[in-house]
């Protein structure tokens, strides 16, 4: 009989991105496997998965063998969810005379009658209700009854077989709690889902998951971040920048700081990534809100992700620079987020970077700093890869990106704790120096992709009206080095006046 044209080729999952990753959904009367340990989230997704059913209107019906239907309604309550009349929920309990000690067979073991008793009681509750979609909660406990992994394989394979007759789109899940290493199920199912959940040495749990396997289908492979909150599961799909392109045009954004404007050889080019190196308390994040600022003069919006400072600490201390990022959030031209590396995953910050994007339509973006998105990695040599695709992508929208990284050091010698500087298309170096008994600023441009800049190192103040910069300082000698030599006539440093 041919399928009804109305319905979805797909029965979508329900948890935000998660359909995004399989590329559609779960393929309609099929079965599919959801493992984890216990407290990966595969209860919540089942329950997002027949919810969305409900919604829709189909008849759902989720079978627990391991918790009440209580314990459950209670669950989906901490969610803000009140399962309706189209989830039903049933016990798959054991008949009393199982446990009674006088009515147990001597010839049988007992797990003999508990395994057909409980598929008699799975089936009847299916033939009254005649769901869409079937939650089995959880494989671990068939497993135990069928004892042997040829017996529990056969009624796997029956139960697959009866649901695909009766056009049923299932959820299998397991809790690898007995006998992990068996794969039967992965073979028997159409997909595989994975849950992981990583526990780092500081702050919150990290979960991801992986697509084993989907029969016919395409899926986007590897890990994806997700996170488990009121409200449910939410996935954030890797990033993946060749998926993203978009035309704009390539002109040049200035810095409204003349100066700044002239040592980058006129501004940086609309769709492209600037790293700014140095020492603390150098001035990296002002040179990006520099950018920032000239960004909603001009009438777009931007925003910034704040890893290392407090929001009140920022606002009151570039305020009276005459720089309110304050009003132009309430205006609603700046995005502002204080990004907490103990509890914010890699993928979840790159979804929220690619929102501010795609919705909020930011065309710069200061990521501040990347020490802290590096502390946000489970593995540290992941870190070029992210930035590799978020850069990727920033650039494809048309964004300008402005990155920092503080350098270990004060003067001489700096280490790097991650080497960008090869992915950034343009890399202004700051450094302390010392001249005149005092210690001084510079700035200089070591790289710029798309097009020439000044060679030149000027010394630059931060001042009560923000960025002033000056001359370039030709007569010195060794300024990047931190203690240079005076080889001119005359020194044309900033006085203490300027800025």
């Amino acid at each position: 009989m041919d399928a009804d044209p109305v319905t979805p080729q797909y029965a979508h999952t329900g948890v935000s991105g998660l359909d995004d990753v399989l590329v559609g959904g779960l393929s309609r009367g099929n079965v599919f496997l959801l493992e984890g340990s216990p407290g990966t989230g595969k209860t919540t997704i089942a329950l997002s998965f027949l919810i969305a059913g409900a919604e829709l209107g189909e008849p759902c019906l989720y079978f627990t063998l391991s918790e009440t239907a209580s314990e459950l309604r209670t669950g989906a309550l901490s969610h803000g969810w009140r399962l309706g009349e189209e989830i039903n929920i049933f016990e798959v309990s054991p008949s009393e005379s199982l446990l009674d000690a006088d009515q147990q067979q001597t010839l049988l073991y007992s797990s003999d009658l508990e395994l057909g008793e409980t598929t008699q009681m799975i089936l009847g509750e299916f033939e009254r209700v005649r769901p869409k979609r079937v939650v089995i909660d959880s494989l671990s406990e068939i497993r135990l009854l069928a004892q042997s992994s040829l017996r529990y394989r056969r009624q796997i394979l029956a139960f697959k077989h009866y649901f695909a007759g009766r056009d049923a789109t299932v959820l299998l899940l397991d809790d690898l709690t007995s006998e992990a290493a068996d794969k039967t199920v992965h073979s028997v199912a159409h997909g595989v889902i994975k849950l992981e959940e990583l526990s780092p040495q500081y702050g919150a749990e990290r979960r991801r998951l992986k697509v084993l396997k989907y029969r016919g289908q395409q899926f986007r492979g590897g890990y994806h971040d997700f996170a488990i909150r009121r409200g449910g599961v939410s996935v954030f799909p890797r990033l993946v920048a060749g998926e993203h392109r978009t035309s704009f045009a390539r002109t040049q954004m200035t810095s409204d700081v003349a100066e700044l404007d002239a040592l980058l050889g006129g501004g940086v080019e609309q769709g492209t990534s600037t790293l700014i190196l140095g020492p603390a308390g150098t001035g990296k994040s002002l040179f990006a809100l520099q950018f920032v600022v000239a960004a909603v003069k001009r009438g777009e919006k931007a925003a910034l992700f704040v890893f290392d400072e407090e929001l009140g600490l920022l606002f009151d201390r570039v305020r009276i620079m005459g720089i309110d990022l304050e009003a132009m959030r309430k205006a609603g031209n700046l995005h502002i987020e204080q990004v907490d590396a103990a509890e914010l995953s890699p993928g979840e910050f790159a979804h929220r970077v690619r929102t501010s994007v795609d919705h909020a339509r930011a065309k710069t973006v200061v990521i501040d700093s990347l020490n802290g998105y590096q502390a946000a990695m489970p593995e540290e040599n992941a870190l070029v890869l992210h930035v590799h695709e978020l850069l990727q992508y920033l650039n494809r929208q048309g964004a300008n990106t402005f990155l920092t990284v503080a350098q270990h050091g004060l003067v001489g010698d700096m280490k790097t704790p991650v080497d960008v500087t090869y992915l950034a298309d343009t890399v202004i170096l700051l450094r302390y120096f010392e001249a005149l008994g005092r210690v001084r600023r510079a700035i200089s441009v070591i790289k710029k992709r798309t097009g020439a800049h000044e060679e030149s190192i000027r010394e630059f103040r931060i001042g009560s009206t923000g960025l002033v910069l000056g001359a370039p300082l030709e007569e010195f000698q060794g300024v990047l080095r931190g203690v240079p030599t005076f080889v001119g006539n005359s020194a044309p440093l900033l006085s203490s006046k300027e800025g």
